[in-house]
């Protein structure tokens, strides 16, 4: 079913490529579904907010309660604005565009990023040190232990609703924006939002978008193949979310990049959160309270699956039809600014909105006094690229101890991370330089920033990584160059990568 659009019969024809389709829709209309998506999702994160990360690798069973009042969202913003990651780093590059229109230099992106002053945790602190420290590519797996984490999936909501009907246009302001963060099954997770938005302006069969959405992402991919999977169980079993669960955790649970998740229950990972965002969708069969509820108790980063789920459907229904039990937590916001931005909930609904119309124009759509025409696409795949390509973690050696001048490590394996962190008593704008040695060269010498308590600075996630060498034993040596007193570098653990997974074999009975 089409909801309040009028496809008219005009075809358009780009060159090699795709075939669009002209189809008009009220401003008052467009507006409304911009609106359902922003305070959708703003709802959708408090909704989640609880059990984000309290459940991991298990589900949320139905007898724990997951409370909601009408005073929820203002408890967030006065207690913890934290919480709301998805929405003022989704803010940065909204202002980014108005500032500079819809065709802001990467640059700009990246810059106006990184200085903000807000907590940062995983890929987005990652890009933030990288950008400050001019390590590039930026989002590569190769400068990222977090390239294939679920930050750009958060943060694209942006690039949907200022696409309307336009995936493709989505996907090209993605390449740009999400490779600031994220590389591979990373970057599709933000690929794959920004389509499932956009399309959720053309229909409001959430089957259609989900498996439009999807064809925007390289079918080779292991992102591919995971949703793929979600909506191929989905048919089998319909009305048993659990199972589709259980089959999801049995084959796509492993995480391999992040150095929180490796052997760990934890897994933020971009395509089992998009699963679960997709398990929402399909199973909540469009009624709000379900669809964020199941994407909530699917467990793991569950504040921000409830939020994307939330956005989407709330872009498929409209502001209008957002059950008024959600609804009225968040009257007491709508024109408080976002922590760390000067930027509200209507503010931001009016920016996309404006966005959207110049967006609709430069696609080859029309603005009317009443309405807009969209020139729409047809969903085409990205390119293919695949983070951790030949590496497998193998083991996790307990270092646990402080680099006091020197420190040696051996390991046999093609790479490693080496996790822990920095902290300066005396003085937090203190900067350690630590020298890396494998096998006896110098590989980099290291500014490595002290680790505040509230997530606000410019700190390495990880001390050192380090991929694609050869298979062997290898000896790592740290060299602390200005050590002070008052200064203490913790070496946590170090994950091992080897060129071939570990494999469990049990006798045959």
């Amino acid at each position: 079913m089409i909801l309040g659009i009028i496809f008219l019969e005009v075809m358009f024809f780009a060159p090699a490529k795709a075939q669009s389709k002209l189809f008009a829709i009220s401003k008052e209309r467009l507006f409304d579904k911009i609106k359902g998506g922003w305070i959708a999702k703003t709802i959708g994160c408090t909704y989640g907010g609880p059990v984000e990360f309290r459940h991991n690798g298990t589900m949320i069973q139905d007898y724990t309660p997951i409370k909601w009042s009408k005073n929820s969202v203002k408890y967030y913003y006065d207690t913890f604005p934290g919480l709301y990651d998805d929405l003022y780093v989704n803010i940065v590059f909204v202002n980014v565009v108005d500032r500079l229109g819809l065709y802001a230099p990467v640059d700009s992106f990246a810059h106006s990023f990184a200085r903000m002053k807000f907590p940062l945790w995983h890929a987005n602190q990652v890009a933030r040190y990288n950008i400050t420290h001019n390590i590039k590519p930026l989002g590569c797996w190769l400068n990222n232990p977090h390239a294939d984490d679920i930050d750009y999936q958060i943060e694209a909501d942006f690039v949907g609703l200022m696409c309307p009907g336009m995936p493709n246009s989505a996907s090209k302001i993605s390449d740009k924006v999400g490779h600031l963060f994220t590389y591979g099954d990373g970057w599709y997770g933000g690929v794959y939002v920004g389509a499932l938005y956009s399309l959720s302006f053309s229909s409001d069969d959430m089957d259609w978008i989900v498996k439009n959405a999807l064809a925007t992402i390289p079918t080779q991919s292991d992102f591919y193949a995971c949703i793929k999977d979600v909506i191929n169980w989905h048919k089998m079993y319909p009305n048993d979310w659990k199972r589709t669960w259980f089959e999801l955790q049995k084959k796509w649970s492993s995480e391999v990049g992040c150095p929180d998740g490796v052997f760990e229950p934890f897994d933020i990972d971009a395509k089992i959160n998009s699963a679960y965002v997709t398990m929402g969708l399909l199973y909540g069969h469009k009624d709000f309270y379900t669809t964020i509820d199941i994407a909530a108790r699917c467990g793991q980063d569950a504040d921000c699956n409830a939020a994307t789920s939330a956005g989407i459907l709330g872009t498929v229904l409209g502001y209008s039809k957002i059950p008024e039990r959600f609804r009225e937590s968040i009257y007491d916001v709508m024109d408080r600014p976002f922590a760390y931005t000067d930027v509200s909930l209507n503010k931001l609904c009016k920016l996309s909105f404006d966005h959207a119309q110049k967006q609709i124009v430069v696609n080859g759509g029309k603005i009317e006094s009443n309405r807009v025409l969209i020139n729409s696409e047809r969903p085409l795949p990205v390119r293919y690229e695949k983070s951790f390509l030949g590496h497998y973690p193998v083991d996790k050696l307990v270092v646990n101890a402080m680099l006091t001048g020197e420190k040696n490590v051996n390991f046999v394996g093609i790479g490693f991370v080496q996790r822990g962190y920095v902290k300066c008593s005396g003085n937090s704008n203190y900067v350690a330089k630590v020298e890396l040695y494998v096998d006896g060269k110098l590989l980099e010498t290291a500014n490595l920033p002290t680790a505040s308590d509230d997530c606000i600075d410019n700190r390495r996630v990880d001390l050192f990584y380090h991929y694609q060498l050869p298979l062997k034993e290898h000896k790592i040596e740290y060299r602390w160059l200005n050590p002070q007193n008052d200064a203490q570098i913790y070496l946590g653990d170090i994950i091992v990568y080897s060129d071939h997974p570990n494999t469990t074999l049990y006798k045959n009975r």
